[in-house]
């Protein structure tokens, strides 16, 4: 059996915390890229121009008609966030089709959250549900239940 010196302990430690943290960050990339796929499927639920009826129904995801949205929907960098990591699945700001002057941004929360006639076309929300509920259960499995790191 090896000899504990002074500063194994610290080391093995510092080695794990290192293998975890990049393990969170891992997981957290390929979450975020999961909702954001699923996002922009659930925003193509058909097709439509500009001014005809859309054949999304309530409580689905809305129908492209330019696919502003569908292209706007990414997520931000993955950054340190306390004593993890942080990044946001959205709407990118700035982007607006080409017929009119309401950002992406906008028209995806009010899709959301409800029109002026109360109608919601629901597309983040539920890629977020599936994400956590099936997506990282999976993640989780896969990439932290693969063995601790060798020293």
């Amino acid at each position: 059996m090896p000899e504990l010196r002074p500063g194994m302990f610290t080391a093995l430690f510092t080695e794990i915390s290192a293998a975890g943290q990049l393990k969170s960050k891992t997981f957290l990339t390929q979450l975020a890229n999961a909702i954001e796929r699923q996002a922009k499927t659930n925003a193509s639920n058909g097709a439509h121009k500009r001014g005809t009826p859309t054949p999304a129904s309530p409580g689905a995801g809305p129908a492209v008609i330019s696919g502003t949205l569908r292209r706007s929907l990414t997520h931000s960098p993955i950054v340190p966030f306390g004593i993890g990591w942080e990044t946001k699945v959205g709407t990118a700001l700035g982007v607006s089709p080409p017929y009119g002057r309401t950002p992406a941004s906008q028209y995806g929360k009010a899709l959301e959250q409800g029109l002026r006639n109360g109608a919601t076309y629901p597309f983040l929300g539920p890629a977020y549900r599936f994400g956590m509920t099936v997506v990282a259960p999976q993640l989780y499995a896969s990439i932290y239940r693969a063995g601790w790191p060798r020293i």
